[in-house]
């Protein structure tokens, strides 16, 4: 059944956004695609194995039911960890499939412990610190605890890396905070090296971090919003072309790529005379004749009841006009100017059409949200699709 609009995803825009982020954070360096919030509301089903068709084999998520539909999407026996929450009880079924998880307090630690007894395999696990952010993290007794509890239990702990989040490194007017949690880091990993803790990782990079202070890259990034072609802040995307616009040629236009189209179609036309009010209330009132083409989507399907009268869509190519009120499931939009606009033509919500563009930052900015907002208020009921006519098909372009 059509439910009305589609995401459709590019697979060579997420290769060549790899293949650029790959180059920026250098060899030796693992990367793990952050895919909460439903992959960015890419859809987790579909971006998954579309990433490991371009070599991906590291997936991080926030929650132990987002680290389940990516361990059931996997079709490479990838790693997965998860960031953030994960109940008590699903700690057995992370240790038994091998998922990684974060501990950031001492209570996780022991119930990490327990998990780990009663299924005979040891649990994988990644410390958080805390270095200023303030919000998750182990400190003073609790870090010494947990770290007691690692060396004591080195059959049944794997410390697989040791981690923090920075508070905002995709401004510039954080950068003492930031550097200040870099070295701080820095110094509590030395503290553990030195009483006897072993561990692989040491990752404090989100694609803002990697981006702007390479440094941050150290043994892993964690890579969400860059990877679909976004870029964290136009803080972020100026600090690129500064220091690499000159001799990366890439970056005279944008090295990122979007992976995302949001489709719909034409589900109906009406003219609409001069005088009358056009959808609920009074909001707009028609001044001359008019064309208006109904759109299946609304606020309940992740468009914006703020792009009432405002917001634009692209019909043949060109931009069509929001008028009146955006309603749970219909928008309504100006076609006047649009010759031969039919019933079941193309509408493109997000992405390109033709020559017309409507980008995600316009998107949001009309809408007064963060790129990262509406993305992820993109409803899962949204099908989502690979666009066939983009997969990589050599091995040139799946390669690492």
């Amino acid at each position: 059944m059509d439910a009305g609009s589609r995401i459709v995803l590019d697979e060579r825009a997420l290769h060549k956004n790899l293949r650029f982020l790959r180059k920026t954070i250098g060899k030796n360096v693992l990367f793990s695609s952050v895919i909460k919030g439903n992959a960015y509301g890419h859809g987790i089903e579909a971006f998954v194995p579309m990433a490991e068709s371009c070599g991906v084999r590291h997936f991080s998520v926030f929650t132990a039911d987002e680290a389940l539909r990516a361990h059931r999407a996997s079709t490479e026996n990838s790693r997965i960890l998860v960031l953030g929450f994960i109940a008590d009880e699903e700690l057995e079924w992370a240790v038994e499939q091998g998922v990684s998880f974060y501990i950031f307090e001492s209570g996780r630690m022991k119930a990490a412990l327990e998990a780990a007894r009663r299924t005979g395999r040891p649990a994988r696990i990644h410390l958080e610190l805390e270095t200023g952010m303030h919000r998750t993290g182990l400190e003073g007794r609790e870090l010494d605890e947990a770290v007691e509890l690692a060396l004591r239990n080195k059959q049944l702990l794997e410390v697989e890396g040791v981690c923090t989040h920075l508070a905002g490194a995709e401004s510039i007017s954080n950068h003492v905070r930031v550097m200040g949690q870099v070295e701080r880091f820095k110094e509590l990993c030395e503290r553990l090296r030195s009483n006897g803790l072993e561990f692989g990782l040491r990752h404090v990079a989100s694609s803002a971090a990697f981006l702007t202070y390479p440094e941050t890259s150290m043994d892993m990034v964690r890579c969400g919003i860059a990877q679909y072609g976004f870029w964290p802040s136009t803080e972020t995307r100026m600090h690129h072309v500064l220091n690499h616009g000159a001799r990366d040629r890439a970056t005279r236009t944008d090295p990122l790529k979007r992976v995302l189209t949001w489709k719909s179609c034409v589900m109906g036309l009406k003219n609409v005379e001069p005088g009358h009010f056009i959808g609920y209330g009074t909001s707009y009132q028609a001044t001359r004749r008019h064309r208006i083409a109904a759109v299946p989507i609304g606020y309940f399907t992740g468009f914006p009841r703020d792009l009432s009268n405002k917001g634009h869509m692209l019909v043949r190519g060109r931009r069509a006009t929001v008028v009146g009120r955006v309603n749970m499931s219909i928008v309504l939009v100006d076609v006047t100017h649009i010759p031969g606009v039919e019933r079941g033509d193309e509408v493109v919500v997000i992405g390109k059409q033709g020559r017309g563009t409507i980008s995600m930052t316009s998107f949001s900015s009309m809408a007064d949200v963060l790129n990262y907002e509406a993305l992820v208020r993109l409803p899962s009921e949204i099908p989502r699709e690979i666009n066939p006519d983009t997969r990589a098909r050599t091995p040139t372009e799946r390669e690492d």
